[in-house]
């Protein structure tokens, strides 16, 4: 194999599900370098399983958060903080040069050339193009680079953003200055604000598009796929009919490359449960619905439960997303009418056991003595007590 590899990085379970996509899109384009993850202690046995069968190599690490507040609320995206794990690649010696790719991306055509680029080569960031997206990158592993970067990290103020994209771009600062062929083409890492600033761009240079960086709270796996009739749904609103063609390409590598993973992973891990479940009400892989419950567990969505709690009580509400009106209203009457939850991998799991026989005697005998209490009460109305046992 070669000595240059593609890197990816999952915190948690639902990026995990963006790194196997990240890892099967590649090798649909027909890839010739090695395929390497790195993921935290928290994923799930099925999640860890299936990864170590679709990378190369599967590398742990211990997770590195910026702890900036301040700057995290300025970006509205507190989660981001655990991003600062990222620059463990920079650890990965046995390979001469890698080329980073968040877990949030679908590669579309062939990018084996960047490795014929120098660290640090990165695209331009559509939102300041002085500033490079950290989504994709070229770098050359060196534990002394990544030492400097650790105690570059741990400088007041080192990240602009709280994030890596603003410790990187600080560190590597003369970027947009040192050498143009740094620069990489903005097709090698399309973000998803593009499809609002420039369309008539995104329409133009369609063809020529390699990779599509999900950036923002909406990520492609909050979504449900139909294979019957390629449709998508969930928090779309918004959302133009380019992204969603291109939120529809990273669905089929799910749905036609992936999802076979899982579900013989599973079933090995299993047996006797399936990660497909049989609901006709409710929207999946046509009438097969993909049960998260299975794939993830508590650990696995801890770290995102966390920063989204962190980053609902700053007042960072995300609208289109996870925070809509139509989740919220959803939640509610789920709770209302005491149904199951259709969980996702940015849900923690709340699983309420059933009442035992004792409860639901001790229920029922309660109930007849309080109903007993109000008949044999006078007319004037039910006597109530304190705990003291004092009448009011």
């Amino acid at each position: 194999m070669s000595s240059e590899a593609f890197v990816t990085l999952a915190t948690n379970d639902g990026y995990a599900l963006g790194a196997l996509v990240v890892a099967e899109s590649l090798r649909k384009v027909g890839t010739q370098r090695n395929l390497v993850v790195m993921v935290s202690r928290t994923l799930s046995d099925l999640i860890r399983q299936t990864l170590q069968n679709s990378f190369d190599e599967v590398v742990i690490v211990d997770e590195l958060n910026s702890n900036d507040e301040q700057h995290l609320r300025l970006l509205a995206r507190p989660e981001l903080g655990v991003t600062f794990t990222k620059i463990n690649c920079w650890q990965l010696e046995k390979y001469s040069k890698c080329v980073f790719l968040d877990a949030d991306t679908v590669v579309l055509q062939n990018i084996d050339d960047l490795f014929d680029r120098e660290e640090l080569s990165a695209a331009p960031d559509a939102g300041w193009p002085d500033c490079f997206n950290s989504g994709v990158f070229v770098y050359k592993p060196s534990k002394e680079t990544f030492r400097k970067l650790v105690a570059f990290a741990n400088q007041q103020g080192a990240s602009f953003d709280g994030g890596d994209q603003g410790l990187l771009n600080a560190f590597f600062s003369n970027w947009r200055s040192a050498d143009i062929a740094r620069h990489l083409p903005f097709t090698y890492n399309v973000t998803s604000n593009t499809f609002y600033s420039y369309v008539p761009a995104v329409t133009q240079f369609r063809n020529d598009i390699r990779v599509v960086h999900f950036a923002g709270a909406l990520k492609p796996w909050q979504l449900t796929y139909n294979p019957q009739n390629e449709q998508l749904s969930g928090n779309l609103g918004g959302q133009h009919t380019v992204q969603r063609e291109f939120l529809l390409a990273w669905w089929k590598v799910m749905y036609e490359r992936v999802w076979p993973r899982l579900s013989k992973q599973n079933q090995q891990l299993n047996p006797s449960q399936s990660i497909i479940t049989e609901n006709n009400s409710q929207v999946g892989f046509g009438g097969q619905v993909l049960n998260y419950g299975s794939l993830t567990s508590d650990q696995g969505v801890q770290a995102g439960s966390v920063a989204h709690r962190r980053a609902w009580e700053a007042g960072h509400v995300d609208y289109h997303g996870r925070d809509s009106f139509s989740n919220i209203q959803e939640q509610l009457e789920r709770n209302i009418a005491q149904q199951p939850q259709q969980y996702h991998p940015s849900q923690p799991r709340q699983i309420t056991p059933p009442p035992s026989q004792a409860t639901s005697a001790s229920s029922t005998k309660q109930s007849s003595d309080q109903t007993k209490a109000a008949t044999d009460a006078p007319s004037g109305g039910i006597k109530s007590t304190t705990a003291e046992g004092e009448k009011k």
